[in-house]
C-alpha cells in the first residue's frame, strides 16, 4: 500500500526558509517520480515541483524557480523541498504525490499535507 507523509511545515516570516520532507512507505519510492503541490485557501491545488525517480529530471513552477529546490535520497525513501526566500503567496497546504508533472491529475497517490504559513 502506497503511503506518503509530508512534514516540515510551519510558520515562517517573509524571506525565511523551510525544508519539507516527503517520506514514502509500503512501496519502492525509488521507482517513482514524486511531485510537490500546494493549495492555498480558496484556491485550486497547483503544482510546485517534481523530480524523476533517479533525480535526473526536475521541473518547477515559474513562481518558485530560483527559490525552491527539490531533491531526493532514495536510500531514505525521502523527497525534500527546500524553500528559500519565502513569500506570503507561498502560504498553503503542501502535498507530495507519486507521478511526473505539475498538474494534479498527472499524479496518483497522495499523502496528507503539511501547512506552510508565511507571515510577519
Amino acid at each position: 500500500q502506497v503511503q506518503l507523509q509530508a512534514s516540515g511545515g510551519g510558520l515562517v516570516q517573509p524571506g525565511g526558509s523551510l525544508r519539507l520532507s516527503c517520506v514514502g512507505s509500503g512501496f519502492a519510492l525509488d521507482t517513482y517520480a514524486i511531485g510537490w503541490f500546494r493549495q492555498a485557501p480558496g484556491k485550486e491545488r497547483e503544482g510546485v515541483s517534481c523530480i524523476s525517480d533517479t533525480s535526473y529530471y526536475t521541473d518547477y513552477a515559474d513562481s518558485v524557480k530560483g527559490r525552491f529546490t527539490i531533491s531526493r535520497v532514495n536510500a531514505k525513501n525521502t523527497v525534500y523541498l527546500q524553500m528559500n526566500s519565502l513569500k506570503s503567496e507561498d502560504t498553503g497546504v503542501y502535498y507530495c504525490a507519486t507521478g511526473w508533472g505539475l498538474r494534479p491529475e498527472m499524479c496518483d497517490d497522495w499523502g496528507q499535507g503539511t501547512l506552510v504559513t508565511v507571515s510577519s
